[in-house]
């Protein structure tokens, strides 16, 4: 109904706007003006054209001011029509996803229509398992309970085994260190046919612990372990003379060997050792150096070696060659630690006490430990207690009849 106004009130207007031009070029011509020097007829001419284009001027700005989609057609049609391609453009990507869309939702039915079948063959596979499976765990536990009974059985073999090995370890160590003090005694007597043997072989002369400042003091500190070596060996072979020479003899790439050896950081034991049997009055001392890195032997409360006592082992022979076996298992432990002592710190008469006690034991089996009773490092001599396994050797007196 708009529009159709819109065009009726353009022919009036065009129509009031016509007649006035006409009337005004008319009387213009007739008046005979004239307008920038222009002839008459030529002014009367203008004033029509300009009557004319007055009336499309007008028309054209009333339609733009009333209409809006006259605006919008004339000044913003070429954008209209590039969103509308874009809309159109979208509308098909939007239709081509949609169809993508929807063959990929057919897709994901039909997996899932596989899926969910191939979940039910999976259930009823899973209560098929389970029903094969009961009898089995019951089966299992079974095996497991006689695995346990005969893991335990295996465990008082094993026992049974290592207390045989470590009894035949002790042995071997006895008569490897009674063929090793049969060969010194066969040594020994061969020096003793000669002459009276001061000095056995192996036997220390003289050891120092120490810890370098300075490298460059390693020469001095060995030289000053030597001349006590010197001193010692001519104290015990040649008594009651000056010391007044050197009779220590000494290789010297051994010397320079242990200088080098202590120039390392830390703590080092040097010892000198007697490298053969020395009679009395000999001149000539042959003997070696070493050294060992001071390190912890054994640590307070440390069981170092176990022995056992058998039910028929009640003599009191047996049971002082029992204690005497420990005690080598024990020097024979610390020795292969690298323990510099020569023998070991005991308690005679907690010793004798307790071999008393072992044989008043009511026990028919009964095990020993050698027990340390202080922190000793390489060149400290090493204490040790024998005690039975599990506390002292008090409890064993309390079990009397």
């Amino acid at each position: 109904m708009t529009g159709w106004l819109l065009i009726l009130s353009l022919l009036v207007l065009g129509g009031v706007l016509s007649t006035l031009g006409d009337r005004l070029g008319s009387r213009v011509g007739k008046a005979r003006l004239s307008l920038f020097n222009l002839r008459p007829r030529r002014t009367a001419v203008f004033i029509t054209v300009l009557t004319g284009s007055l009336i499309s001027a007008l028309s054209l700005g009333l339609m733009l001011l009333v209409s809006r989609q006259l605006r919008v057609g004339l000044f913003e049609l070429d954008d209209l029509q590039a969103k509308l391609q874009q809309s159109r453009d979208a509308l098909n990507s939007s239709r081509s996803a949609q169809f993508n869309a929807e063959l990929d939702l057919k897709q994901a039915r039909s997996d899932s229509n596989q899926v969910q079948n191939e979940l039910k063959q999976a259930k009823k596979r899973a209560t098929a398992l389970r029903n094969e499976l009961a009898p089995l765990q019951k089966q299992r536990q079974q095996l497991e309970a006689e695995r346990a009974r005969l893991s335990r059985d295996i465990s008082k073999k094993d026992a049974d085994i290592r207390r045989t090995e470590v009894e035949l370890a002790n042995v071997r160590s006895r008569i490897s260190a009674a063929e090793k003090e049969l060969k010194q005694l066969e040594t020994n007597l061969i020096a003793l046919r000669r002459g009276d043997v001061v000095l056995s072989s192996g036997q220390q002369l003289a050891a120092a612990t120490l810890r370098l400042d300075n490298p460059s003091q390693a020469k001095a500190v060995i030289d000053r372990l030597l001349q006590e070596a010197n001193l010692e060996a001519f104290r015990r072979v040649r008594p009651g003379e000056e010391a007044n020479r050197q009779i220590l003899l000494v290789p010297r790439t051994d010397i320079n060997r242990i200088e080098q050896i202590i120039r390392k950081p830390g703590t080092w034991v040097v010892y000198v050792r007697s490298a053969a049997n020395v009679l009395r009055g000999e001149n000539v001392v042959y003997a070696f150096p070493d050294a060992r890195q001071n390190i912890n032997i054994v640590r307070q409360g440390e069981v170092l070696a176990r022995t056992t006592l058998d039910q028929n082992e009640k003599s009191s022979e047996t049971v002082r060659n029992r204690l005497s076996l420990l005690l080598a298992s024990t020097l024979a432990e610390v020795k292969r630690r690298g323990s510099l002592s020569s023998g070991l710190q005991f308690d005679g008469s907690e010793m004798n006490r307790l071999g008393k006690a072992l044989l008043n034991r009511s026990q028919e089996r009964i095990e020993l430990e050698a027990v340390a009773l202080r922190n000793s490092d390489t060149a400290d001599p090493v204490a040790v207690v024998l005690q039975p396994v599990g506390g002292p050797w008090t409890k064993i007196a309390e079990d009397k009849p």
